[in-house]
């Protein structure tokens, strides 16, 4: 029973997440924007700008992976 509880479960999840290095890495640098936005009292262009760059870095790395793998 457990074991089809956590195989219903990994699908689920495998469903929204399939890239557990881009999801991780988006939710990176939100944390990181939302640092610099609120923890440290950047202008909002800083934070602006870091959410945008970071999130195209990380795209452009999670398609340089993906272009990796056999």
């Amino acid at each position: 029973m457990m074991q089809i509880f956590r195989l219903v479960l990994r699908e689920f999840v495998g469903m929204f997440i399939d890239d557990e290095f881009l999801a991780l890495a988006i939710l990176a640098v939100v944390a990181a924007a939302a640092i610099l936005a609120f923890g440290l009292q950047a202008p909002m262009i800083w934070a602006a700008s870091a959410l945008i760059g970071g999130c195209v870095a990380v795209l452009a790395a999670s398609v340089i992976r993906a272009g990796r793998t056999p």
